[in-house]
């Protein structure tokens, strides 16, 4: 057994296309529209979905924005420089929530982003050594 993917409920699907392909470097696997059950799935990641896990984010036609909740915490991404990560996303238009930093009582460089939807996204600073 494996994980697959993650489903995230978008409400601007373009946006959220955006926002993962061209900030954060994902590619775009696969898109398809089911009309009758008026909701498009499109499938993300940084790697075939045969090699590792991948983001599936759906957009219901008839909504437009979701209730977050609390039980959801957020997705993790290793990177090779947080503090480059955060810069880029800055200079690309994103929104950093708590800029890269050792984590609190830890060692390890971390930072938080945040998509279209509000949904968080952790850098981890790959460890060297």
């Amino acid at each position: 057994m494996r994980i697959l993917h993650t489903m995230l409920r978008v409400g601007n699907l373009e946006k959220s296309l955006d926002f993962y392909t061209q900030v954060l470097g994902m590619q775009l696997l696969r898109r398809k529209e089911y009309p009758e059950g008026k909701f498009t799935l499109a499938f993300i990641g940084y790697q075939n979905e045969a090699d590792g896990a991948v983001l599936e984010l759906t957009y219901n036609w008839d909504t437009s924005f979701y209730d977050l909740g609390n039980a959801f915490g957020h997705i993790a991404i290793e990177v090779e420089n947080a503090y480059q990560a955060c810069e880029n996303v800055k200079k690309l238009g994103g929104k950093v929530t708590r800029e890269a930093g050792p984590m609190k009582h830890g060692a390890t460089v971390i930072a938080f982003v945040e998509d279209p939807d509000g949904y968080k996204i952790e850098f981890i600073q790959k460890k060297t050594g």
